[in-house]
């Protein structure tokens, strides 16, 4: 049996990436709108914010592992929704492994001030950072609260 603290982690994942996508929504309308400073502070914020969820990611995994021999929970669905999920699963793991090094790399650019570098690969990172925070809470959904996942 794994311990309450553990258990909740999945749920307190998703609300990091639900939290990272409206962190990085609003960066993206405030540069828009010409406010660099609201912009820098708000990116750094959704930059914590999935390293907060990269320890708690890491610590759910390591501490399911320790506590039931499993890495994680099997996906139950079947049926269509199967390959749906897999297809999300897949593409979001690969995304995820760039996103601390692009995002690491845009940040620096930025700091260094080296602004036609910094929105050019911020091009590059944002769509793919906003796919993985809101993927990320899409897979938790997925499988953890789709009653119709067993069914399907």
């Amino acid at each position: 049996m794994i311990p309450d603290w553990v258990a909740v982690l999945p749920t307190v994942n998703a609300g990091l990436n639900g939290l990272a996508t409206l962190l990085l929504l609003t960066g993206f309308v405030l540069i828009k709108r010409g406010r660099r400073e609201a912009h820098k502070r708000v990116m750094l914020s959704a930059f914590g914010t999935s390293i907060v969820f990269l320890v708690c990611y890491l610590t759910y995994h390591f501490a399911l592992h320790h506590y039931t021999g499993e890495s994680g929970k099997k996906f139950g669905g079947v049926g269509v929704i199967r390959p749906i999920y897999f297809v999300i699963l897949i593409t979001h793991v690969v995304l995820a492994a760039a996103v601390p090094v692009l995002a690491s790399m845009t940040i620096w650019r930025a700091w260094r001030q080296n602004w036609e570098g910094h929105r050019r690969l911020a091009r590059v990172t944002f769509p793919i950072w906003v796919y993985v925070s809101v993927t990320g809470v899409i897979i938790y959904f997925l499988l953890y609260h789709w009653p119709i996942a067993a069914v399907v």
